[in-house]
């Protein structure tokens, strides 16, 4: 506390970088007198800039926040199928059609096609990378390069070995009703399918995310330039417990109905992956806060956002007092805020260990 002149001040209300601050735009005296006053110190320091956001502790599917679809290509009926929950890996059955297996390979190419000793192409290399990631290959006394995009006789031995080991017919070729492809061992969101009913190609059987958790958190389009991808993040989630994630997707802006008179909000979808997934496992759908830090600064000067006061001739300063007690309003340029600390970077005629006038 420092002993000052007294100051009729007029205060007004001003909102910079997202936070209400006072602003005063009197001009301090340079006289001493008995009036305390609050202050602050100037610092050397790093900020960093957090937005701040609810999110949903949930399983990773499509950018967009859509569960991946399995598309079924038999025809007959469905004899089984997954229920919600169910973790299913590359290479395992997915569900089956008049009692026969329909398996889940991994990858990005759709099975488009019946696959046979002497075709060749992307969905080719896809399936021998199944076929050697699984041990398949060894299994059956063959090696198969994981980046041919040849049918081989070896792909044909290995592949009978995975049919003969999944109960379906050893005929070493791939028939597009065999198996779906999906981007990667999953876990089962939802089964539009059903038991007894026809099963007909092109039609929707399982929908279904990853088994990775991931914290999926919707913002404004104006916050879009506040957060970049591989940013830090803290999250909070239910119990009050927290753990920490990167930012790994950013998907282009969605739009969503707001619920009034049909009208549009909207927003972009950042993905968190979390750096622990242990210390979030059994939660789904679960609510969630977090702390985006997006930018930072180092090595630089602040004060508290509240010290600021606007300078008559516009923008704003700081009312530093000097080691005899008389007060200087100093003009300042702004960068950074740190809503976390509640400090704003400044640039202006200022040093470490200044003392700043702060309402009391």
């Amino acid at each position: 506390m420092i002993v000052l002149s007294a100051v009729a001040a007029v205060v007004a209300v001003a909102c910079v970088g997202g936070a209400t601050i006072f602003v005063s735009t009197s001009d301090p005296t340079s006289e001493e007198s008995d009036m305390p006053v609050t202050t602050a110190t100037v610092e050397s320091g790093d900020l960093s800039k957090v937005v701040s956001a609810s999110g949903t502790l949930t399983y990773r599917a499509r950018s967009d926040g859509t569960p991946y679809v399995a598309i079924n290509q038999a025809s007959g009926t469905y004899t089984a199928l997954p229920a919600t929950g169910d973790a299913v890996a590359c290479g395992d059955t997915l569900y089956r059609v008049d009692n026969n297996p329909v398996l889940l390979l991994c990858g990005e190419t759709p099975l488009y096609r019946d696959l046979t000793v002497g075709t060749a192409g992307a969905d080719v290399a896809q399936l021998n990378r199944n076929l050697h990631t699984l041990g398949y290959d060894t299994a059956a006394g063959v090696e198969i390069d994981s980046s041919d995009d040849e049918f081989s006789w070896s792909t044909s031995s290995a592949l009978a070995n995975l049919q003969q080991d999944r109960g379906q017919d050893q005929t070493g070729a791939l028939a597009r009703a065999d198996a779906v492809v999906l981007p990667s061992a999953i876990r089962v969101a939802s089964v539009p399918a059903e038991l007894g009913v026809g099963a007909q190609a092109g039609t929707p059987v399982v929908e279904a995310t990853s088994e990775a958790l991931v914290v999926q958190v919707r913002l404004d389009a104006a916050q879009r330039t506040d957060v970049l991808k591989d940013s830090p993040a803290l999250i909070t989630l239910p119990g009050n417990t927290s753990t920490t994630g990167q930012v790994t997707e950013m998907s282009t802006v969605v739009t969503t109905p707001d619920g009034q008179n049909g009208a549009q909000d909207v927003k972009f979808l950042v993905t968190i992956t979390l750096d622990n997934p242990d210390e979030a496992a059994g939660f789904d759908q679960a609510p969630v806060r977090t702390q985006i830090t997006s930018a930072g600064v180092e090595d630089v000067l602040s004060v508290p956002v509240v010290a600021l006061v606007g300078s008559t001739g516009g923008g704003y300063a700081v009312d530093v007092v000097g080691e005899d007690g008389r007060r200087k309003l100093v003009p300042v340029t702004l960068g950074l805020f740190d809503q976390t600390s509640g400090r704003v970077q400044v640039e202006g005629d200022l040093n470490p260990g200044d003392e700043v006038v702060v309402p009391s």
